[in-house]
């Protein structure tokens, strides 16, 4: 549990979306006095994570810290995985998918896990959501439904459920279609023959004794389950209303495509009793063709994907932006996310609270803005420099950087070298393969070959300042100043490879100014044989 003590400062005046998030959650606290502000982001662990999953527990945390802005009132995380539900199909993208067939129907909990590493498929799909909480040092408590569900926790929130199972149903009812609304019960039975999630009618319900009543089909016996104890679960609608109503949560968010869900589940907690959630609808991410992802198709990025080429603060940048839009999630994303979080952390440095708070690196950091941390090169810088210079290893982006900050060491830049050797990987899969150099026009070629020779004339020791007005009057030269962007579109297709490059001065400056005009005088003499 977390305890602040709020600030004098007027939070409520920030204009970020955590602070007006967590200024609801306030609003509703002081309107319903509790010892503790509960908040929620739940896991469904039928197929691997992906970063879609996890922004939920990004995002909830920073309107929690927000929130440690507006009120004194203790704080928890629950970070709640749905492992009772049943398998409903194999997921794509795992091993040993014939073995996973022979157990759909059956709770995630007591499906064999297809990697061999964990107990069962949803053990081991937990273990890799707390694998990456645990990455981003986050404070949260994790639940089992499972756990939850067999030790009695949510016995008395289920005994609600059998008590209010009309109104329920009157609620539910009307959404559902004419076959699902004639065997459609809240109750989930665990079969004990076949161990399997049974979706069956109930037939009879015996409120003294907690007890429903159903046909296995398979057999024609009636059989009676105690819907507590983890013998019975709810429908996930249910179910999660049964879960706000049974922990008090105060907020959780959830995705576009649950709005419906959302105001369903609110109704069944208010028939239970309880007020539920505040609620927050984030847009869905994108894969690469701009579909939805899925974690059953594994077509988003994975956790170990985006920091295998980026640093984890770059990911909760990504998260933080616009959680109303819908953004592309793929590869393509990662260079621009490293930058803005890079940029943003530099600005921290120079601001005061509480006007530091609209900046989203106080959100990533928890509200406590590192000392050091930063790099003096952006992501970008380091990318065209490891394409210019063919990087094959961290070293040799080294001893080009070491020239332009001869202060600069993996030691006393830790946050530098982390970006150097992500910068190489992911030139190595994704810039170089994608290079497509092209010849310059005469234009381009003119203006290249003044550049070379007003670089040439530069002073030993010209900063990136003076380097970039260099190739600023190399353009004037040959294009009119509404042209100018097609100047420096043609110094990064004709030079680099690629379509778009950093401020052109500053790579200079790290590449070296001898080795920049050996690098354009070489592209003049590919695109004339023969010339000098």
């Amino acid at each position: 549990m977390t305890h602040f003590a709020p600030h004098a400062h007027d939070w409520r005046a920030i204009r970020a979306w955590p602070f007006e998030e967590a200024a609801r959650v306030a609003d509703r606290l002081a309107a319903r006095p509790k010892a503790e502000a509960l908040f929620e982001t739940g896991y469904g662990p039928s197929g691997l994570p992906h970063i879609g999953t996890f922004g939920e527990v990004v995002r909830t945390t920073m309107v929690r810290n927000a929130f440690h802005r507006l009120s004194s009132i203790p704080t928890r995380l629950l970070a709640f995985s749905d492992d009772m539900d049943g398998l409903r199909k194999v997921p794509d993208n795992v091993p040993n998918r014939e073995m996973l067939a022979q157990h759909l129907g059956r709770p995630l909990t007591a499906v064999p896990d297809p990697f061999g590493t964990h107990p069962s498929f949803g053990e081991h799909n937990n273990a890799r959501l707390r694998a990456f909480l645990d990455q981003f040092g986050f404070e949260y408590e994790f639940a089992s439904s499972t756990a939850y569900y067999r030790s009695g926790r949510f016995d008395a929130a289920l005994k609600r459920v059998l008590e209010r199972y009309d109104e329920v149903m009157a609620v539910i009812l009307p959404t559902l279609g004419p076959e699902r609304r004639a065997t459609y019960s809240p109750f989930l039975p665990i079969c004990p023959r076949t161990g399997r999630v049974m979706q069956v009618p109930v037939l009879e319900r015996k409120l003294d004794a907690a007890t429903i009543v159903w046909r296995d089909e398979e057999t024609g016996r009636l059989v009676e389950t105690p819907v507590t104890g983890g013998h019975c679960k709810l429908q996930w609608k249910c179910d999660w209303a049964m879960r706000w109503f049974a922990l008090g949560v105060d907020y959780e968010m959830s995705g576009k495509d649950l709005i419906d869900s959302v105001r369903l589940s609110s109704r069944i907690c208010r028939i239970l009793g309880a007020e539920p959630p505040e609620s927050f609808t984030y847009e869905l991410f994108l894969d690469e063709k701009g579909e939805k992802i899925s974690k059953s198709k594994g077509n988003g990025l994975s956790v170990e994907e985006w920091l295998a080429y980026a640093p984890p603060e770059s990911l909760a940048q990504f998260m933080y932006n616009k959680p109303h839009a819908a953004k592309r999630l793929y590869f393509d994303a990662i260079p621009r996310s490293v930058d803005e979080y890079l940029a943003n952390l530099e600005r921290a440095r120079t601001e005061t609270e509480p006007a530091v708070a609209a900046n989203p690196a106080w959100h990533i950091h928890g509200g406590r803005i590192p000392d050091n941390g930063g790099s003096p090169l952006s992501y970008t810088m380091l990318l065209n420099l490891a394409s210019v210079v063919n990087a094959e290893t961290p070293e040799i982006m080294w001893g080009f950087i070491r020239r332009y900050r001869p202060d600069a060491s993996p030691e006393a830049m830790p946050m530098l070298a982390v970006l150097v050797e992500r910068a190489v990987a992911y030139y190595r899969d994704f810039v170089r393969p994608a290079k497509r150099f092209r010849d310059p026009d005469a234009t381009e070629a003119a203006a290249l070959a003044d550049l070379a020779e007003l670089l040439a004339a530069m002073p030993p020791g010209a900063d990136a300042s003076a380097l970039q007005d260099a190739v600023f009057e190399a353009g004037k030269r040959h294009y009119p100043k509404e042209r100018l962007r097609d100047w420096f579109g043609a110094l990064y297709q004709v030079l680099l490879g690629q379509e778009e490059g950093p401020r052109f001065g500053g790579f200079v400056a790290l590449y070296g100014v001898a080795e920049t005009v050996a690098l354009i005088r070489g592209a003049l003499a590919r695109a004339r044989p023969g010339a000098a």
